[in-house]
């Protein structure tokens, strides 16, 4: 979907996992797919009573389907599952219904035909309902043709409903003829009768915040270059405006709705010491609180809140790793039993909305573990298993990574974070820089993450900058990247690389280059600004050229294309306007100056970066340069859906780094 009011992130490729396949490797390495394959178990989430977990769970077919699980005596029972399409998104409606939505992980971006759909189901399997068509003009094979169900753009919302009633709240897209997407509307509806409620809302709306019953409290507007926010206290109450900023660049003064707590107290978003905290927002008086709830120096808050039905318990956030702070103080103790059961992980804690049983959920992680999920027992203090997400995974055979910090060539301090192999001495090593898309966002965290693993895996050091621009680390850094695209935010990563040689880390004759979208055009400029400090690159969905970005004018799918908020407003300010300039930090305009061997890759299908990048920067780059390889998939989007896809892209790069800066290499 295209919204043209947020910062458009290129390259959120938080690639979907495979499913496990076979790959040609070394002998004695960890296979291609055991890094890439689909979670065989994931989202599990409680009932509001404690007494359930849903889960997802992957079928002998390979498809996703939806499982219950009784928490007291662990009998489970699968109770929605399709032949041609898997469980996506799911929430609890109330103690013993579930709603969910659906999508076909075997069908690449470009052959996608379906939308997702919504299905209602009691915990037991019975009262399966749909309630939104997968399509609007044709029906599949899990889709009875019912004109009663609401269209298609009809998706699930976060928001928390009347947990005492069968209703759920829907968001439904409504789109200009441009594509562009006009506003969102949002309705309840009764997922056992199919009957809906349509809530009025200001024009432009684009975001609802609702109260712990379920009530819309909150919306947001986007109209030009401002954001406006709307309150009303009962639902059948006008809304009134509660306050207005400017988008690009934004004010001191603003914040963003995030959450009500139960006692009706309105949770924001803001930035007031240099990094995003979590404030309450006095609505009569139209006022920040002095203090903020949590704030977490040098880092922005972007956790959640753990709630009962009576009050907040306790955040969630990450630092240089994940956890948690609880101001409940029966909480406090079982996070500290739960640890001391579990040391070797960060142990998140997710509590139920109501319960009526001693039951918590708690997901363990780490650099070398991948997530698994257990249930603790309060009154017991015991921990049962639920489940792996990755169980080919063995945590002793994967290599640790630790977040560092360097200096800029202008002094400012970069956070990084950095892998090395499990195997060896970690001097002198090969090494993969590896650099975030985005890049608006924060692209790197702890937590076990399968391409540096397996780059860990093959004998190569990685390093991954957050280079200035990066959000999730204060107002500064993020700034500090505004209109610098292939200059500061470039020097950035050429300077973590130059530490990790100074450290003795990085073999300087033996450091490649990578990544995807923003991080495809990174890898390109480096090549072009730093020929010295890099042998080889490898760019996959890479951006290519500014002035195409700017002016999306050969694509109308595309998400930059004209006429949003984000091209007239945002563009100027976080990338820049000068034509010159931009041309002078566009890959495309300086292929001539590429010599190093380069991987590119791209997808046919892609509508954030669309292959047109791909093409015309592969037909200029191979005009001086014999060592390019190209690999293309033909319906693929932006990042590989496919798990064949994914592992055959893996298994090249292997071949690629290992001929240039690995064993094999000169």
């Amino acid at each position: 979907m295209k919204l043209s009011i947020t910062i458009a992130v290129l390259g959120a490729l938080a690639a979907l996992p495979a499913a496990a396949q076979t790959a040609v490797t070394a002998p004695g390495a960890i296979p291609v797919a055991a890094f890439f394959e689909n979670a065989s178990f994931s989202t599990p989430r409680l009932s509001p009573d404690a007494r359930q977990i849903a889960i997802k769970v992957a079928g002998k077919t390979g498809r996703v389907r939806l499982a219950v699980t009784d928490a007291a005596s662990r009998k489970t029972k699968v109770v929605a599952a399709f032949d041609d399409a898997d469980i996506s998104s799911y929430h609890w409606v109330n103690d013993h219904r579930l709603v969910f939505d659906v999508a076909d992980l075997g069908t690449p971006q470009g052959d996608t035909r379906w939308g997702g759909g919504l299905w209602a189901v009691n915990s037991d399997g019975s009262g399966l309902r749909q309630l939104v068509r997968r399509d609007s003009n044709y029906n599949d094979g899990i889709t009875k043709f019912n004109d009663k169900l609401l269209p298609w753009n009809t998706f699930i919302h976060e928001g928390i409903g009347n947990l005492d009633s069968d209703d759920v709240l829907v968001t439904q897209y409504e789109y200009g003829g441009t594509g562009w997407m006009n506003q969102i509307a949002l309705l309840r509806l009764n997922t056992v009768t199919g009957k809906y409620k349509t809530y009025g809302h200001p024009a432009d709306t684009f975001d609802w915040v609702v109260d712990r019953q379920g009530t819309p409290r909150i919306t947001v507007a986007y109209r030009d270059n401002q954001q406006v926010i709307f309150h009303r206290q009962q639902e059948d109450q006008p809304w009134t405006q509660l306050a207005s900023f400017a988008l690009y660049p934004s004010t001191k003064e603003a914040f963003d709705p995030v959450t009500f707590s139960p006692d009706g107290t309105l949770y924001v978003r803001a930035n007031l010491q240099g990094a995003d905290a979590l404030y309450t927002y006095d609505i009569a008086n139209r006022k920040l609180s002095e203090k903020p709830a949590i704030s977490l120096p040098g880092y922005d808050f972007r956790g959640s809140i753990e709630y009962d039905q009576n009050k907040v318990q306790g955040y969630h956030y990450e630092v240089d790793a994940k956890g948690s702070w609880w101001v409940d103080a029966k909480m406090k103790e079982v996070q500290q039993a739960v640890d001391a059961l579990l040391p070797a992980t960060n142990n998140i804690i997710s509590t139920a909305l109501r319960p009526t049983a001693p039951y918590v959920l708690v997901t363990s992680s780490s650099d070398v573990q991948p997530a698994i999920y257990r249930i603790y027992n309060t009154e017991t203090r015991s921990l049962s298993m639920l489940g792996a997400s990755h169980p080919a995974i063995a945590p002793e055979s994967m290599s640790s990574t630790t977040m560092v910090r360097y200096k800029a060539r202008d002094g400012m301090e970069i956070p990084a974070y950095l892998t090395t192999p499990k195997a060896g001495n970690g001097k002198k090593l090969p090494m993969v820089v590896l650099v975030h898309g985005g890049p608006w966002v924060r692209g790197v965290g702890w937590d076990w993450e399968a391409q540096r693993q397996f780059l860990a895996s093959r004998g190569y050091a990685v390093l991954q900058p957050e280079f200035r621009g990066s959000t999730g680390y204060g107002s500064q850094l993020f700034r500090a990247g505004w209109k610098q695209w292939g200059l500061k935010m470039q020097d950035d990563v050429a300077d973590g690389t130059r530490w990790a040689i100074g450290q003795g880390i990085a073999d300087s004759k033996r450091i490649c280059i990578a990544g995807a979208s923003y991080g495809g055009y990174a890898t390109l400029m480096g090549l072009v600004n730093d020929p010295d400090l890099y042998k080889c690159g490898v760019a996959w969905a890479g951006v290519t050229d500014l002035n195409i970005l700017k002016n999306g004018h050969w694509s109308a799918e595309s998400t930059w294309s004209s006429g949003g908020t984000y091209q007239r407003y945002g563009f100027p300010v976080l990338i820049g306007g000068d034509a010159a300039q931009l041309a002078a930090t566009s890959p495309l305009q300086q292929a001539a100056r590429i010599k190093q061997p380069l991987l590119l890759a791209h997808g046919g299908a892609d509508q954030t970066v669309p292959i047109i990048h791909g093409t015309a920067f592969k037909d200029a780059v191979s005009k001086n340069n014999a060592a390019v390889e190209w690999i293309f998939y033909a319906d693929e989007g932006h990042g590989w859906y496919l798990p064949q896809n994914r592992i055959d892209f893996w298994g090249k790069v292997e071949k690629f780094l290992d001929k240039n800066i690995g064993a094999s290499a000169p």
